[in-house]
C-alpha cells in the first residue's frame, strides 16, 4: 500500500478498466510471488557476470545520516528529516549498540518496493485479496521474502539527461528510451534492470516546478523489453501526468507488470563512470536485508564493470 511518508507516489486509486494496459498477472501462475524476477535466468545472470571486466564499481544508494529517535519518529516530509532514526542501546559489556527504527518508502532513502506495496481493486499480485496479504502482523506474500535472497542481473543506464535535466513536466516515452539506446551504444534486453537518469534530485518536494516522470508509454516499452527491475533518480512525476489515469510505475509496472522498482536513486556517480569508461551495460548486484514479510526495504544497489 502507498506509504504517506513518500510523496514521489501518487494517491492509490482502483486502475480503471482499460484493456491495453500491459499485465502479466496469471503469466507465471496463481501463486507467483517473483513477478517479472522471472526473467532473470541463469543465463542472464551470467551475461551479467560477463559484464565485469574492469572491477570499477558505483553505488546508486542515497547516503543517509540518521537522527536521533523522537517522540514522533516521522515528521511530515514538508521538513527535513532522516529516513533513519535510532537512538544507543547499553550492553552492560563495553560494546557500543544501537536500534535503529527505518521509514521503508521514504522521499530520501533508495529502497526496493515489493510487489504488496501496490495494490488495485482490493487485490495484491497475482490476485490475492488485499485484506489477506497486508495484515497488521505483516505481509503474508509478494513481499520482501521475493528478493531476500537479492538480485544479480545485467544493468543497463539509459541517461536522460547527459548534458542537462529532463524538461519541467517531460512524460518520459519509449522514443526517448530508444534515442538514449542509440547515442550510448546499448540495447536493453530480457531479464535486464532498467536504470533510468532524469538529472534531477531526487527528493520529492520540488514545489516550484511539475517533475518529469515516466509514462504508460514507456512502461509498455519496459514490458515488450522484458525489463525485470526500474530504479531511477525519478519515477512518476508529481504531480501526475494524466491525474484521472492509472501512475505509471507504482500503477502499472509494479502493481499490473509485478515490476520490483528501486525508489530514489542516487545517479550521477554511475553516469560519470559509464561516461568515462564509454560502457553503459553491467552487472547489477541488488542486496536489501534479508528480512520477510515487508512492503519494501532500504537498498544499496552496486553497479560493477
Amino acid at each position: 500500500m502507498a506509504d504517506q511518508t513518500d510523496p514521489t507516489q501518487p494517491a492509490m486509486p482502483d486502475l480503471p478498466d482499460l484493456p491495453d494496459l500491459p499485465d502479466n498477472w496469471g503469466r507465471w501462475g496463481a501463486e507467483d510471488e517473483l513477478g517479472t524476477l522471472n526473467l532473470i535466468t541463469d543465463d542472464v545472470r551470467a551475461a551479467a557476470a560477463a559484464e565485469v571486466r574492469t572491477g570499477r564499481w558505483a553505488s546508486l544508494a542515497q547516503p543517509i545520516i540518521p537522527q536521533p529517535m523522537l517522540s514522533t519518529p516521522f515528521s511530515p516530509t514538508t521538513v527535513e528529516t532522516s529516513p533513519v532514526q535510532h537512538m544507543m542501546a547499553y550492553t552492560g559489556v563495553g560494546v557500543a549498540a544501537d536500534v535503529m527504527l527505518v521509514a521503508n518508502h521514504h522521499g530520501k532513502s533508495t529502497h526496493i518496493d515489493a510487489l504488496a506495496h501496490w495494490s488495485s481493486d482490493d487485490e495484491v499480485y497475482p490476485g490475492r485479496p488485499r485484506a489477506e496479504v497486508v495484515t497488521a502482523g505483516g505481509v503474508t506474500a509478494a513481499s520482501t521474502t521475493a528478493f531476500a535472497a537479492g538480485i544479480v542481473t545485467r544493468g543497463v543506464l539509459l541517461d536522460l539527461a547527459p548534458e542537462e535535466p529532463l524538461p519541467s513536466g517531460h512524460p518520459v516515452s519509449s522514443t526517448d528510451f530508444e534515442a538514449a539506446e542509440k547515442r550510448q551504444g546499448v540495447e536493453v534486453r530480457s531479464g535486464d534492470a532498467l536504470v533510468v537518469r532524469f538529472g534531477w534530485p531526487a527528493h520529492p518536494l520540488l514545489a516550484d516546478r511539475p517533475t518529469p516522470g515516466v509514462s504508460v508509454d514507456a512502461v509498455r516499452w519496459m514490458h515488450s523489453r522484458g525489463v525485470s527491475v526500474f530504479a531511477g533518480d525519478r519515477g512518476d512525476a508529481y504531480p501526475p501526468l494524466d491525474p484521472g489515469g492509472p501512475s505509471p510505475l507504482h500503477g502499472v509496472a509494479l502493481g499490473r507488470l509485478a515490476m520490483p522498482l528501486i525508489d530514489v536513486a542516487e545517479l550521477d556517480d554511475l553516469a560519470a563512470l559509464c561516461a568515462e569508461l564509454n560502457r553503459y551495460s553491467f552487472m547489477l548486484t541488488v542486496a536489501p536485508p534479508r528480512i520477510h514479510g515487508m512492503t519494501g526495504a532500504p537498498v544499496n544497489p552496486i553497479a560493477t564493470f
